[in-house]
């Protein structure tokens, strides 16, 4: 923050508040595409100019990995590798890796506002393994060149073991490595050679498809940066169980003899849920991590910011202490908290990377000692606004308790859009938020929440896509601790309208936040 000394007499100086920035979260799956989900390609430049036309500075996505049961991209094969399902058809149709006649048939779903998954894990592959052979045969001579050298550049350490793993899960018909052989499970040495040897295609492909995906995304965020938009990133505190990591280094994780977890991850008992959030995913070993000098968190890190501008700490709460459930339990109940390793990880990550772009999902369960951790990295605090309104006025996230160094949502990809909570949140609470904010009508009280946010102090404020189109919780992103239905909202074409960039853009030039 700067501050600017006015010239006027009557005043000694007046305090401007600069810097102040806002952006949108939209995950690229809900991109309108003709392909039944969101992808890389010019719905996302498309996407990336309506940021631009509404004064936005940055554009928020949710994790870019491989999605696998349960579709959650905070449950993932890999830490690394990229989702498939992203990889946009018709620039590979443009490249000829893919023939328009292939395309056609292949069935992507029938509803343009929902994601098939299902229908994704059965087609998606096979597509573009028919745009390996073409390739792997020399078709576009030029493509086989650039993959050659990805595979150098990358190395065969986290590429390879990615391949690996897809492979043999291929092989298995997607069953988790857990299920595996014994030999392939517990990674024999001898049994893996043998593997990769007999199934060198499909491990090829695997890294192709991998190709394919960092090829476009730098295209893409090369286009962002060129045009002044900023992508922030989401980094999952835990990696799925079913992944390469665990696979791989099975002795960074809560694992017995057996390489079955004994202790999972998840979240007390609260108001909101009788027996608790169990997530299921293996916890870290975190005094190994320490005695490694946190070499695979510090990668980690560091690979990611690959991708991204900016980063957000998903459950930061679990670095200073984490939840601990007995592996087999049916609900988070028996659960108890244990000490993780807070500023011995961060300042280790510091010392060898520096300061970096980072921001905590501070939510939930927060102790005074998590706050004064939090504090003592300088990370910014996260804040939502629709958990503002206690009727009795004590919420920390009302607008006159915020403060500057803080990222603030209207909601998050676990909350309600703000027509969804208009209509089931408590009447008190809704008839409260309409007297702070002098609300009105139900669409007017949309971008009202909306302004409300806009016009705090807070430096930085994200806004839902579907709060900006004023839908419902027909279009809501996830519901925590449910299995199904989740993670499938997109778009229609033709939604965003210049008329809908002017609306923000106005909003945005009120409240100080224009783009600079």
């Amino acid at each position: 923050m700067s501050l600017q000394i006015s010239e006027n007499p009557l005043f000694d100086y007046k305090e401007i508040r600069t810097g102040r920035k806002s952006g949108i979260l939209l995950h690229i799956t809900s991109l309108p595409s003709p392909y039944g989900i969101g992808t890389m390609g010019a719905a996302a430049r498309e996407f990336i100019d309506f940021l631009v036309q509404a004064n936005q500075s940055y554009w928020q996505i949710l994790p870019l990995g491989p999605t696998g049961y349960g579709d959650s991209p905070y449950q993932t094969f890999s830490t690394r590798a990229g989702n498939p399902y992203l990889i946009d058809l018709d620039l590979l149709l443009q490249q000829g890796v893919l023939r328009e006649d292939e395309l056609k048939r292949f069935d992507f779903g029938s509803d343009p506002e929902k994601v098939d998954f299902e229908l994704m894990w059965h087609n998606r592959l096979s597509l573009l393994r028919q745009g390996w052979q073409r390739v792997r045969d020399g078709h576009p001579s030029a493509l086989n060149k650039e993959f050659e050298n990805f595979k150098q550049a990358e190395g065969d350490d986290w590429l390879h073991e990615y391949a690996l793993f897809m492979s043999i899960k291929s092989k298995y018909q997607g069953a988790p490595w857990s299920d595996w052989p014994d030999p392939l499970r517990l990674r024999d040495p001898v049994k893996l050679v043998e593997f990769s040897e007999a199934h060198r295609d499909d491990i090829d492909f695997e890294k192709f498809v991998q190709f394919l995906f960092f090829r476009q995304w730098k295209q893409l965020h090369d286009y962002a940066r060129n045009v002044g938009i900023d992508i922030m990133g989401d980094l999952p505190i835990y990696v799925a169980g079913d992944s390469v990591e665990v696979w791989s280094e099975p002795e960074l994780f809560q694992l017995d003899e057996n390489h079955t977890p004994t202790f999972v991850s998840g979240t007390p008992p609260d108001d909101y849920s009788a027996g608790g959030q169990l997530w299921g995913s293996p916890l870290f070993k975190w005094e190994l991590h320490e005695e490694r000098g946190f070499d695979w968190w510090i990668e980690r890190i560091r690979f990611q910011m690959r991708f991204y501008d900016l980063m957000r700490l998903d459950h930061f709460r679990g670095f200073e202490s984490y939840w601990a459930v007995p592996y087999g339990d049916e609900t988070a109940r028996r659960g108890q908290w244990v000490k993780g390793p807070a500023d011995k990880l961060f300042d280790a990550i510091k010392e060898e990377l520096g300061d970096l772009p980072l921001f905590a999902e501070d939510l939930g369960y927060i102790t005074r000692e998590v706050s004064e951790f939090r504090g003592r990295t300088g990370f910014p605090s996260m804040k939502i606004l629709q958990s503002a309104f206690n009727p009795d006025a004590s919420s920390d996230f009302l607008p006159h308790n915020l403060v500057e160094h803080a990222v603030l949502y209207t909601g998050t990809h676990d909350n309600d859009t703000i027509l969804g909570w208009l209509k089931t949140a408590d009447p008190e609470e809704i008839n409260f938020a309409a007297h702070y904010l002098g609300l009105n009508d139900e669409e007017g009280k949309a971008w009202g929440l909306m302004r409300g946010a806009a016009t705090t102090v807070c430096r930085t404020v994200i806004y839902q896509m579907q709060d900006l189109l004023g839908l419902g919780n027909e279009a809501r992103m996830n519901v925590p601790a449910t299995l199904s239905g989740n993670w499938q909202w997109r778009m229609k074409p033709g939604q965003l309208t210049s008329m809908l960039a002017e609306k923000m853009s106005e909003l945005t030039r009120i409240s100080g936040r224009t783009a600079q």
